[in-house]
């Protein structure tokens, strides 16, 4: 053996000691562990968790897989994941918002509505209250940032406060880590001392299983996503739906005033269309469709001859339209609602009877 590499491998810092327990010792695996590749695809078994090899004042602190030890999920509990990630709710001044927008351009460098203004807008300036959320700070580096802002619902015909969940961004520097759990969990546990009843979200397909699985959430539905010609018909509908936003005055107008995106506002059937500035292959995004609604604010246009609908509502009678749901393998992103009750009473939305367009969030 080469002397250098000798003397390479005798300089190596010792692993830090596992707290003493019989069943953790160095060497052991655990036997239902099966073999997976290390790096961004990694997949590991449900029951295990790799503590990989560490070096003394860093204790259990992630990283790449080598000569990893693999715990039994039993145990997990009888071991503290040392990190130096300090938890911290989100600052909502000027300064804290143009770092918040920093990390969210930094990760999602395509999307251009992530500018301080429109942070400003939706965290600060939501009518129904500022946002709710934490950070994860690595010395002075933003690591990790999860929010959820305000609104009034209506759930089984009771107006309770509630959180739409909304931005969630990680530094690549900072990914599997857990961060994305721990600030979510400390949102919701912050909510819940706030008086907030319940947390409804829209996610993608990429994330829809981690607020599922490992956040509790209800899988309701996904979202319909519509196309067609002509007016998309509603009926009155003598129920009112399980769960709906209230879309009060001044949520309305404060929805309306997105400082990035424009609306226009059109009558069709004896409704009123807001809509979208953006389009899906000449189809145009109907934000809102309902009677009643005072878009007067906005500049009126003719109503468009083609038109898409995102969301859920029971009024929609598709046989009496010109609209087809797009298959699920045609979306390019499919989208989901997700529900999750901070009551602790197990309530879980029938989608069926769920209202919620697409001005009920911030996709358009």
């Amino acid at each position: 053996m080469d002397l250098s590499v000798l003397a390479g491998l005798l300089a190596r810092p010792r692993p830090a000691r596992l707290p003493d327990h019989p069943m953790v010792k160095s060497g052991v695996k655990d036997r239902r562990r099966r073999t997976y590749s290390c790096g961004n695809s990694s997949r590991f078994a449900r029951d295990s968790l790799f503590i990989p090899d560490v070096v003394a004042g860093e204790p259990y602190a992630l990283g790449k897989c080598s000569r990893s030890l693999v715990i039994p999920a039993n145990l997990r509990s009888s071991i503290t994941m040392g990190t130096d990630h300090r938890i911290e709710p989100i600052s909502l001044d000027q300064a804290g918002l143009q770092t918040t927008s920093a990390l969210l351009a930094h990760v999602f460098p395509s999307a251009a509505h992530f500018t301080p203004a429109v942070l400003d807008w939706q965290y600060v300036q939501n009518p129904d209250g500022k946002a709710v959320g934490f950070n994860a700070w690595s010395h002075d580096q933003l690591a990790g940032h999860y929010v959820t802002i305000p609104l009034l619902a209506r759930l089984n015909g009771t107006e309770e406060k509630a959180l739409l969940s909304l931005n969630t961004a990680t530094h690549p520097d900072h990914q599997g880590k857990g961060l994305f759990t721990r600030l979510a969990n400390a949102t919701y546990e912050r909510a819940t001392e706030l008086g907030y009843g319940s947390v409804i979200g829209v996610a993608n397909a990429n994330s829809v299983h981690g607020f599922t699985r490992k956040l509790g959430f209800q899988h309701v539905a996904p979202l319909l996503a519509l196309i067609g010609a002509g007016p998309l018909r509603m009926d009155a509908v003598h129920d009112v739906p399980a769960f709906s936003t209230v879309l009060h005055a001044d949520r309305l107008r404060w929805r309306l005033a997105h400082p990035v995106y424009r609306y226009a506002v059109a009558s069709s059937a004896h409704e009123v269309l807001v809509l979208s500035e953006k389009r899906l292959k000449g189809f145009r995004f109907i934000l809102h469709q309902g009677k009643g609604l005072d878009g007067s604010d906005l500049p009126r246009v003719d109503a468009p001859f083609l038109r898409a609908f995102i969301g859920l509502d029971p009024a929609i009678r598709r046989s009496r339209s010109l609209y087809l749901n797009v298959p699920m393998r045609f979306r390019p992103s499919p989208l989901h609602l997700i529900f999750k009750d901070l009551t602790g009473r197990g309530r879980r939305l029938d989608p069926s009877k769920v209202r919620f367009q697409a001005i009920d969030f911030d996709t358009l």
